[in-house]
């Protein structure tokens, strides 16, 4: 399980998370949302270590260790907003990138990933700039996951992607839930996606937690109106 406790984190002189505790377990998915500018995307950075933060992040009850590079080993993997794509390498050539934070017998891309994402499999060769941005999306995502992660970290997934990939995109979150070695942190601004997949809904405002408890127990329109604020 991630555990984060206390996460509070600035950028320059203004702080943008106040003391957040976040939980994620494997095999469910948690969904942290809000509007934008609350702070979805720095707790996503802080627990990726591509941000320095206060407070303790531990997973499976070790302390992570500081620094992304060092965070991918432990099993941290992040699909940034904006997908981070390499235009001028080729789709294998952006899933090897993934590579680098493995030990040299483990850097290989498991087969599944081509069954999670067959548009892949078809594009190999395609230099990653040349794909659409659904296609991107889930090139990023497939890339994430050749690390082998532990915690899978995904901002916006379905930002900018048209509706058939953001079904596509669903069905693979979900599949990968299902599996159950994985846990799932999902930030999301379409509220309907991220409420039909969610196993525990973190609602954030100005940096603080308003809201964190398993789906089942919440009311939808009380969650709607909270990340509305």
């Amino acid at each position: 399980m991630l555990d984060a406790r206390q996460i509070t984190l600035s950028y320059g002189g203004s702080q943008i998370l106040h003391g957040v505790d976040l939980s994620a377990t494997a095999g469910e998915i948690t969904c942290v949302m809000g509007l934008n500018g609350v702070g979805k995307t720095s707790l996503l950075k802080a627990i990726s270590g591509r941000h320095p933060s206060e407070g303790t992040i531990t997973l499976d009850g070790a302390a992570l260790p500081r620094g992304a590079q060092a965070r991918a080993r432990a099993g941290v993997a992040y699909v940034p907003q904006g997908r981070e794509i390499f235009a001028q390498l080729t789709v294998a050539e952006n899933l090897e990138v993934g590579f680098a934070c493995l030990t040299r017998d483990a850097r290989l891309v498991p087969d599944d990933i081509y069954e999670l994402f067959p548009v892949l499999a078809d594009m190999r060769g395609r230099r990653g700039g040349d794909l659409s941005g659904g296609q991107q999306q889930q090139l990023a995502i497939a890339r994430a996951l050749v690390t082998q992660p532990r915690v899978l970290l995904l901002d916006e997934p379905t930002e900018g992607i048209q509706p058939n990939i953001i079904t596509q995109i669903g069905r693979v979150i979900t599949r990968l839930r299902d599996r159950g070695g994985m846990a799932i942190v999902l930030v999301e601004q379409r509220f309907d996606f991220a409420w039909g997949l969610a196993d525990r809904i973190v609602a954030l405002s100005h940096g603080t937690v308003l809201r964190n408890e398993r789906r089942i127990e919440a009311s939808r329109q009380a969650v709607l109106d909270d990340v509305s604020v």
